[in-house]
Order: C-alpha cells, then structure tokens, then sequence
C-alpha cells in the first residue's frame, strides 16, 4: 500500500474519567484495526476476460471437420442476379442520353434517352411515368428532362399546363407558351386543319381532318354533358359539321357548327326531327360560344402553330380553379396540338401531361390520351405522364369499366417508370403494380429530395437528380409560390 492508499483509522471523542488500563486497551484496540485494514487490497480489480481460443474449443460442438467445407459453385443470369441482390454496382443503361444526375448506388453518372434505348432494343415503348408526392421533386425531373434534350434536336409540346408552370421555360429556351383564358386576346379554333403532311395526299388528308373534327365534336359533346352520346347526336354532329365546312370555305368554326346544330337546313331535316335530336349537344357546345367560355374557341385563330419552335406550352392557368372549364379548354388545346403529333416526319418530339390526374377524370380526354401513347413509335413521340402516386388510376372510372382499362393501360404501354417518395400506405399498392422486390419496396419511403426509383425494362435505379443553378431558378416553383404569397 503507497503512501496515498494508506488508511486512516481515529477515535472523533475520548470518554471523559477512563483509567489508565481503558485508555491502553482502546488503543491496543486501534491498532490492531489499522493493521487489518493495511492487509485488505485498496480497490478490487476485474479478472482479465477469457477469450475462446483461436482454434475454437475442442469438442462435438466445435463445428470443425478434418475435410474442408466446400459450397457448390451457383450460376445464373444476370437478371436473375439482379433480382435476388438489387441494388449491387452494376453496368448501367450502357446508352448514349442526356445527364440525369448520379447514381446513388454505383456514384456514377446516370444518362437516359428513350428514343436511343428503343433503337437498341432495351424498351419497347418510349413512354415515361413519373409519380410522386407533392415537392418530391418529380416536376423537376420532368422539366430537366425534355429541357436538356432540346440540346439533342428535340422538340417539346405540352397540350395542357393547368398552373402555369413551364411557361417561363418555354419562354427562356425561345419557344412560346399560349395562354388561354377570359379576357385574353387570345383565340384558337380547334377546327383548324393543321399542316398537311408530306407524305399524305389531299384526299387521305381531307379524311383525316374529317374524322378529327367530328372526333374532337363529340368528345366536347360528352364533356360537356358528362355522358356518352347516343347514335343520332352523332349523325345531327356529323350533319351540322357538314353544312358548317361548306359553307365555309373548309375552315368552319364552333359558331357555324353551333347554328346548324339548332338550325338544320330543310333539306337535311326534312322532318324536323334531326333538330330535336341534335338540341343537348346544340346547347352543350353553345357554352364556348356564348357562355362563360366565349371569345376563346369561337373564332378564326389568332396564333399559327409553328412546328420551328423547339418548345410549345398551352398555359390553361387562368380557368384551373374551373374544373368544368378546365376540362373543355384542355379538350380543345390538345386537339389543336394534334395536328403537329400525327406528323410522323415531325421529327423526336416530347409531349409533356402534367397534373395527369385532371386530365384523366375525363374519359374523352383519357381516349385521346390513350390513342397518342399507342401511336407513340409510329409519331416518333415520346409521352411523359406527371402525377401524384399510381393509386389515381385506381380512381379513374368504376371498377371494371372501360375507363379504368384505358387508364391502366397506359401504365402497361410505359417501360420507364420513375417513382419519387410515397407515402406509407402507398408503398404496397406501388409495389405490387411495379412488381418491385423487398429491397426495393423498403426504399420508397425514405428517398430523399430528388431521388427517385428508375424501373426501366427490368432494371433498378436509385438515381439521384443534379441540377445546374440556371434550372435551379426555372424549375423552383416554390419560390414562385412564396413570392406570390
């Protein structure tokens, strides 16, 4: 024992009146107290811990054989790989692209072109979806998407823009934006022909503008009504546009359609018959031309589409609080985009349908929608679907109704899809309509802003988007919000 462990033993009070012996037996007493305490050790160590020895411990339970574990060599194809370890580094697309971001997993870059993995065989169909929650990040991916492409040659067309959202872009990359909406002095007839194509005659293209107009009719009809027509409103349509275009020199509008709807000439209608049956749709298209959508459709337009332009947006921002508005304005915006789409010589072009959601509570927008997507590879088109989580096509029509087929569909006829943050009740449904692994699955709701899982034909990536500053102050829509507050 050192000098500082030493201990000290003492008496706080002698008792008063002790005789001699008391006094020498208590501090005999003492010191015999201070020598049992110097032998006891100053403070009690742990035993050093035992370990197992190298070799293990001997015995049955040693799990050690004098032969050699051998596991027999697995092999099988890198899909299958893929499958049971997602995730792994791994090759890539191995395709040329516009830079994406980074690959979370690999930390390489990430380059996507739907129209280079087409031609090389890797998808079958050129569409893309996108879903995700609200500020996930998944219109900045759209927009930095079809924005970095223009680089490329290609072309951007969105039919419908509800907020207003890509107009500053369009304006930024030299292209144009049309806003509709009252008391703009804009106008458009959804009755124009379009440019003919090259490679189409005068009289398939006479056809063709035919089955357009009366197609574009009845789904403003049905809109409108909020049910299917019946077999004679078809035939008092197809009448009235008849004596519309002749009248007119080819180029009818709504107006002229409006007025043979409710005034047939005698010799169509020779009976009086045709104008009763043809009464709901008159009243029905009579809304764009003296109602609350007047001076919008009902003229000669008064912008051309140019097909030159490397972007074109129609900026419906004005009627979004209008859902009833909101669906016949974006009737008529895609039908006279279309005549550009069906231009197979028209070159690569995107076509961009933000906030899908609206656009498919409408089953003769979803028609319209569903014909472009299988048309896709014939247009040279590459349709890019934006919206909040797979779920909303659930919503889309009655269980079992044609609807909800057209809207599923279109999910089946898209080998891209790109799925940002969803929530936790979402996560199943999302997983099970994918057809996503465990690994993959767990992952939905812990990406973080920008990131995003990318199942392009059978493959997985955790991509994570980069953006450059200029982006940045074009896409954040954030900022806009909180400057408008």
């Amino acid at each position: 024992m050192n000098e500082k462990e030493r201990r000290h033993v003492a008496a706080f009070l002698t008792p008063p009146r002790q005789s001699l012996a008391e006094r020498r037996a208590r501090r005999q007493a003492l010191r015999a107290l201070q020598t049992r305490g110097s032998a006891q050790p100053a403070r009690t160590r742990p035993e050093p811990a035992r370990y197992l020895p190298r070799a293990g411990e001997p015995g049955p339970a040693a799990l050690r054989s004098p032969i050699g574990l051998r596991v027999p060599r697995h092999q099988d194809t890198s899909a299958t790989w893929s499958a049971a370890y997602p995730f792994l580094a791994g090759s890539g697309l191995e395709a040329d692209g516009v830079f994406i971001g980074q690959d979370a997993t690999t930390g390489a870059s990430f380059t996507y072109d739907p129209w280079v993995l087409y031609q090389r065989g890797r998808i079958t169909a050129p569409n893309v979806v996108i879903a995700g929650i609200v500020g996930a990040g998944k219109s900045a991916l759209a927009k930095a998407l079809y924005l970095r492409s223009l680089a490329f040659g290609r072309r951007v067309y969105v039919p419908c823009d509800p907020k207003g959202e890509h107009t500053v872009i369009a304006e930024a990359v030299g292209g144009r934006a049309i806003q509709l909406g009252p008391g703009m002095p804009t106008r458009l007839n959804p009755l124009d022909p379009g440019r003919r194509p090259a490679s189409v005659t005068n009289e398939e293209w006479t056809a063709q503008v035919r089955a357009r107009r009366r197609s574009l009719l009845g789904a403003l009809a049905e809109t409108t009504l909020g049910r299917v027509l019946s077999p004679v409103e078809h035939t008092a349509i197809d009448v009235a546009l008849t004596a519309a275009v002749q009248a007119s020199d080819d180029v009818p509008v709504l107006p002229q359609v409006v007025d043979r709807l409710l005034r047939p000439d005698r010799a169509d209608d020779p009976d009086s018959r045709l104008v009763e049956d043809g009464r709901p749709v008159a009243h029905a298209l009579r809304r764009m031309v003296a109602g609350d959508l007047a001076w919008m459709f009902d003229g000669p337009s008064t912008v051309e589409f140019d097909p030159s332009l490397p972007m074109l947006s129609m900026d419906l921002s004005r009627v979004a609080e209008n859902a009833a508005a909101l669906s016949i304005l974006m009737t008529c915006a895609s039908a006279w985009m279309e005549t550009a789409l069906a231009d197979p010589d028209g070159g690569q072009r995107w076509v961009v349908y933000d906030e899908a959601w609206r656009l498919m509570a409408h089953p003769a927008l979803l028609r319209r929608m569903d014909t472009q997507w299988r048309l896709a590879r014939h247009y040279g088109i590459a349709n890019l679907l934006v919206f909040h989580k797979l779920t909303d096509l659930d919503n889309v029509g009655d269980q079992g109704s044609a609807a909800r087929a057209t809207a599923t569909s279109l999910l089946a006829n898209a080998e891209t899809r790109i799925i940002y943050r969803q929530e936790t009740d979402q996560v199943g449904p999302t997983a099970a309509a994918l057809g996503l692994t465990a690994a993959e699955t767990a992952r939905l709701p812990h990406l973080g802003l920008g990131e995003g899982l990318w199942k392009i034909g059978g493959k997985a990536f955790h991509i994570a988007l980069q953006l450059h500053d200029t982006e940045l102050a074009l896409f954040d829509t954030d900022a806009r919000y909180s400057a408008r507050a």
